[in-house]
C-alpha cells in the first residue's frame, strides 16, 4: 500500500469560463497536484489534501518549486489541514 502525503493548497486561479484550478504542493515544492472544478463547488476546498505519490506531478522550475515551499509553510502555519480555506 502506497503512502499518501499531504499537500498544501499553494494557488487558486479563476478563469474566464466559470473554472477554478487548485494546486496542492508537497512542503518541498518539488511535487504538485493540480485539480480543475467549477468555481460553485469550490466553497468545500481545505487547506491540505492527502495524496498518493501516484496523483503528484514533478514541479520542473526551481523559482515555483521555492514558491510553493513558502506558500505550503505560509498555509501549514495558519490553517489546520482540514479547515476551509
Amino acid at each position: 500500500m502506497t503512502e499518501e502525503i499531504r499537500c498544501w493548497l499553494v494557488e487558486r486561479e479563476y478563469d474566464d469560463k466559470g473554472l477554478v484550478t487548485l494546486a496542492y504542493a508537497t512542503p518541498d515544492g518539488e511535487s504538485v497536484y493540480r485539480r480543475e472544478l467549477a468555481a460553485s463547488a469550490a466553497s468545500g476546498v481545505t487547506a491540505a489534501k492527502e495524496l498518493s505519490p501516484d496523483q503528484l506531478e514533478a514541479v520542473a522550475d526551481e523559482d515555483t518549486r521555492d514558491r510553493y515551499a513558502t506558500e505550503v509553510d505560509r498555509t501549514a502555519s495558519n490553517y489546520d489541514p482540514d479547515e476551509p480555506i
